[in-house]
């Protein structure tokens, strides 16, 4: 059954057990917990493991930092003795958590990643050559931890993180195996589902964290419309682990349709940064409250029951926990000032990529060359007319001269006669690029999907290459009163 949700996620270490010094107070150890309560997050979820050990006192798998000492970061000291002085008191780091959680009003899912088993023979493991899910006892290994996460913890389920995989985790499977194995995967979880859905006292849910598109998901082994035909998982959530910019038009229509048609729950990630250092930025910038507002309003309606998010801005404030507030609620996004900010494509993601609008490139002169970038935005440009301040369109553009002659269309309409004003583009090599800031008064945008066109048609005599359209940003401002 769908049921709407606002999710924080925390992964035990950069936010939590990195940074306090042990041994660790209980004002510390609620720490996640409570710098989210009172914002519209209902649901914690944990991050229980890496790769190389689980951030609890498993009976099943291995600690985290068992095989680290003498430790060689703090980092990982402090995670060690903050779990240690916890349990040297009688408490156990984990229920510490789910327990002030629940006294917070909030739900608690134990998030797993899949493809790392710490403390299993390591020639099972994809990343070393092994064959991942192709061998019964890492199955077995990773079905007993989850058991335990669901039985033995009072958490209200569990999360399969199938898309940790290669930023976070090792694939599941070599790639050769897949065919053969991918069913092998589902009936895995169908025995995950029964044991968590069946466990004494009351039922537990399940979810899972899956790639952006089908063809992803299908090529790394995981039938994922099979899940959702079968009502095997009670979520799903689409992202790309590797790449955390934040994108509003993640392709995700295909999974909404699919969660929708089997009354599964469908939630969008809100990943924590505007560039960084894959799109070509010196570092990382965390998304302000417009962007994710933008974001959050898109997944609003493109159907999605609820958002999800992490690694925010730490430690977390007033903006901070103003958006966890506002995204929790369609009504609070849909008139409020936004910045829509077009995704990236990274070479440096490989085959894990996936279309994205931008960088757009032409190479020479050419009227007849129109370069389309697509945007979809939520705003009801022409409904709201009576409460719009201003429609900006900003376009960075590499290599641009004031001289060069472009056509701009906005939805087959030219931008010849708005007010178009230029700035530096770029903050260390401010000649490398030009910002064009279109204030948009008689062509603007629709509600839904967009289509912007770009034409090179002249360049001055002597200069033998192109431009790049590497930045586009739509904002969208509310007043009290319409701009004339």
């Amino acid at each position: 059954m769908r049921k709407r949700r606002t999710i924080y996620f925390n992964d035990a270490r950069h936010y939590y057990l990195f940074v306090f010094e042990p041994p660790m107070t209980m004002e510390d150890a609620w720490r996640p917990v409570d710098e989210v309560a009172g914002t519209a997050v209902d649901t914690f979820i944990y991050g229980v493991a890496r790769n190389d050990g689980l951030f609890y006192p498993s009976k099943i798998g291995r600690r985290f930092g068992t095989d680290m000492q003498p430790f060689n970061q703090a980092a990982y000291y402090r995670v060690w003795n903050n779990m240690q002085s916890l349990m040297d008191r009688g408490l156990d780091p984990l229920t510490v958590l789910i327990d002030r959680a629940h006294e917070k009003g909030m739900e608690f899912f134990a998030s797993l990643r899949l493809g790392e088993y710490g403390g299993m023979n390591p020639d099972h493991n994809v990343r070393n050559g092994g064959r991942g899910f192709v061998h019964e006892e890492v199955r077995q290994h990773q079905f007993a931890v989850l058991r335990e996460l669901a039985t033995e913890y009072p958490t209200e389920g569990v999360e399969l993180d199938f898309a940790a995989p290669p930023g976070g985790s090792s694939f599941h499977f070599q790639l050769e195996d897949i065919p053969q194995y991918t069913p092998v995967m589902t009936d895995w979880v169908r025995q995950v589902s029964d044991m968590v859905r069946n466990r004494s006292g009351q039922p537990g849910v399940i979810g899972a964290r899956v790639y952006p598109t089908e063809e992803m998901n299908r090529k790394y082994g995981q039938d994922v419309i099979t899940w959702l035909e079968e009502g095997l998982v009670d979520f799903v959530v689409p992202l790309l682990y590797q790449d955390f910019k934040l994108d509003p038009d993640m392709p995700m229509e295909w999974l909404i349709q699919a969660a929708r048609n089997a009354n599964v729950s469908i939630y969008g990630m809100l990943q924590p940064y505007v560039v960084d250092e894959t799109s070509g930025a010196p570092e990382r910038v965390h998304a302000p409250p417009a962007v994710m507002r933008a974001a959050a309003a898109n997944f609003w309606d493109k159907g999605v029951d609820g958002l999800y998010t992490w690694f925010m801005r730490w430690p977390l404030g007033d903006s901070q926990r103003r958006t966890l507030t506002e995204i929790g609620d369609p009504e609070q996004v849909k008139e409020a000032d936004k910045r829509y900010v077009l995704r990236k494509q990274t070479e440096c993601m490989g085959e894990m990529e996936y279309d994205a609008a931008i960088p757009v490139e032409l190479s020479a002169p050419d009227p007849a060359k129109k370069a389309p970038i697509r945007f979809y935005i939520a705003d009801d440009i022409e409904g709201a007319a009576g409460r719009i301040r201003q429609i900006q369109l900003r376009l960075n553009i590499a290599n641009l001269l004031s001289d060069d002659t472009l056509t701009i269309s906005l939805n087959g309409e030219s931008l010849a006669n708005e007010t178009c004003l230029r700035d530096y583009g770029r903050p260390f090599d401010p000649y490398g690029a030009q910002w064009l800031e279109f204030h948009l008064r008689t062509v603007r945008p629709r509600k839904g999907e967009n289509l912007l066109e770009i034409s090179l048609d002249r360049r001055p005599a002597g200069m033998g290459v192109g431009i790049t359209v590497e930045d586009v940003h739509i904002l969208v401002e509310y007043g009290s009163y319409p701009s004339t």
